[in-house]
């Protein structure tokens, strides 16, 4: 049987660029792979043309040779490009053919192709993170604050390196420094981090004895902080390199802040608005007056209540409440009366609250006109 145009087994035209060649190859990789069409009896020989294919064309010289013969350009020693040498075909050496297509496929998931590209000779520290809890007053005024962060360092004894005296790691034997090995399964090959190195590419022949071979060290750190004014619960603060140490000399990671603003006892926060919950008796509410209330940055306002003020009532103080994280002003701060019912009256008192009732008909126009709609209800269901 005719072997099929390469073009036309990867779907593409003679025209096409290695843009388009690799894409196409990728897409009929992933559908012809056998893993994913065990129903299909001739998807393995589908996948090794594809693979073949793939060969030819992704080669510049073979490309070339090809667009000019055709298959006849790999058959009786034309060469297609390779002195001395022809085109197996995608049989003989297939695992050869398809060691650098797995790389096309798969180079930028295993950490890039050629040259050592998963090699990690140092590797950088872990990120950490550290929930503080502040004040809302602190919240509102920012604040340095010391905290002691439990963290790996680089090792003094060994300058970070693992090796005693600060030696220089040796190159892994097992993987040639390329912190993976490859290993033929039948038709695929396989890549896997080195057992030897664990994927570092080096070893270490005389381990440091302060720091295990690791480079580093664990040691709690006190670390001075900016927590800036505005901050609310949630807000994460980035401190660049102040996380853990790497391994072997390894960049350090970062360190996460984590802000929890701790519940205040008369003030409420929504955004960079403040709430202030301020009771007040039933006589003020009723002549009205003044009173002062506090504000986030410890001094005092006064606020005048107009008489007859009902509970829930709202009064604005602008620009007392919080400062926004990154600039932009203040919020304002929100006063709610909360009218409150006397208890534990004396007999006195008690009189002179009957008494007044009794000359108060006109002055509760909300439980008047309520009872009215009651009275209007029940006389309709009456009826």
């Amino acid at each position: 049987m005719a072997k099929r145009d390469y073009y036309e087994v990867l779907g593409i035209s003679k025209g096409a660029n290695a843009d388009e060649i690799k894409k196409a190859y990728r897409t009929k990789a992933k559908e012809l792979h056998p893993d994913r069409n065990a129903d299909n009896p001739n998807a393995e020989s589908q996948f090794k043309e594809v693979n073949e294919a793939y060969d030819c064309l992704k080669d510049g010289d073979k490309k070339a040779a090809y667009d000019r013969y055709g298959h006849a350009a790999f058959e009786g020693g034309m060469g297609g490009g390779r002195p001395g040498g022809g085109f197996s075909g995608g049989q003989g050496d297939f695992a050869s053919a398809f060691s650098d297509v797995f790389d096309d496929l798969f180079g930028d998931f295993m950490g890039g192709r050629g040259g050592g590209g998963g090699r990690q000779r140092a590797a950088r520290g872990a990120d950490l993170r550290y929930n503080l809890s502040v004040t809302l007053e602190e919240a509102y005024n920012g604040l340095q604050k010391t905290i002691n962060v439990p963290t790996s360092i680089k090792c003094g004894s060994c300058d970070g390196s693992g090796a005693e005296g600060g030696a220089e790691p040796a190159m892994c034997p097992t993987c040639s420094g390329l912190g993976k090995v490859r290993a033929q399964q039948g038709f695929f090959t396989v890549e896997r981090t080195c057992p030897t190195c664990s994927g570092v590419g080096q070893i270490i022949k005389n381990p440091c004895k302060g720091c295990g071979g690791q480079g580093r060290v664990h040691k709690d750190r006190a670390l001075s902080v900016n927590i800036p004014k505005g901050v609310e619960t949630g807000t994460r603060i980035r401190l660049s390199g102040e996380g853990e140490a790497g391994m072997r000399g390894g960049p350090s990671g970062d360190l996460y802040i984590f802000i929890d603003v701790r519940k205040h006892e008369i003030f409420e926060r929504e955004g960079v608005n403040l709430f202030c919950r301020v009771p007040v008796s039933m006589t003020a509410a009723a002549l009205g007056g003044d009173i002062e209330v506090p504000t986030i940055d410890g001094g005092r306002s006064k606020v005048k209540i107009p008489a007859g003020s009902q509970s829930g009532r709202q009064m604005r103080l602008r620009s007392k409440g919080m400062p926004a994280l990154r600039g932009g002003g203040e919020g304002d701060m929100f006063i709610e009366l909360a009218v409150e019912t006397p208890v534990n009256l004396t007999s006195r008192q008690k009189e002179l609250l009957r008494e007044f009732e009794d000359l108060s008909e006109e002055n509760n126009p909300e439980s008047t006109s309520f009872f009215k709609s009651v009275k209007g209800f029940w006389d309709s269901m009456k009826g």
